[in-house]
């Protein structure tokens, strides 16, 4: 069996099988044969959800969101199923890091989020669960997108290690690190109150 392999066979395999999954951008590929205009050049550039509902398509944004997700899940659960666990966290390190660094377009890619919600369904779907549920709540109270993902992403960490799922929550521990650090831009605007809230035109 592969999950025989050693680590050192396992993680490098796994890793690079999560990267090529997760660098696949989904929301330029679906802008680009939908005519829409490239996302890359408009709002943040970024090639999530949340960019492309800037080209005034709510169904593509709503298929790059699926797509950014289920690619970080099949990953997870493909590697679970070869390699096991030590497989699946590797895998799901590697797509949420093909997602935000994808080699095709320079490095630049989403900020995550949706990713993030797909590896974390792979591996424990509880904590997506509770990523959910806290995004939702953060979102209805506040209305701001990054706030909501950012505190949803720290419940989620500490849900999975109450549940003593110790590697894992390590894994979505550094996950949460990344993905603050491509929020960056997004922190400085809620701490100065010109972050743009949901539903907000213009």
């Amino acid at each position: 069996m592969l999950a025989d392999l050693s680590p050192l066979l396992i993680w490098p395999l796994a890793l690079v099988f999560g990267y090529l999954l997760g660098s696949i951008p989904f929301g330029l590929l679906l802008t680009r044969s939908a005519g829409t205009a490239d996302i890359r050049g408009i709002g943040s550039g970024n090639i999530g959800a949340t960019n492309v509902l800037r080209t005034g398509r709510k169904d593509l944004a709503a298929a790059t969101l699926l797509g950014d997700a289920l690619k970080g899940t099949v990953a997870v659960l493909v590697a679970l199923s070869v390699f096991g666990q030590a497989g699946g966290i590797a895998a799901g390190l590697g797509a949420f890091v093909g997602h935000i660094f994808p080699v095709w377009l320079n490095f630049r890619g989403g900020k995550g989020v949706a990713t993030f919600l797909g590896v974390t369904l792979g591996l424990v779907w509880q904590g997506a669960v509770a990523f959910a549920i806290a995004w939702l709540l953060v979102a209805f109270l506040t209305r701001y997108s990054s706030l909501s993902a950012l505190v949803a992403s720290v419940v989620t960490v500490i849900i999975v290690g109450l549940r003593g799922e110790t590697d894992i929550m390590l894994l979505l521990l550094f996950l949460t690190a990344l993905l603050w650090a491509k929020h960056h831009q997004n922190i400085r605007r809620l701490l100065n109150g010109t972050e743009g809230k949901i539903g907000a035109k213009g």
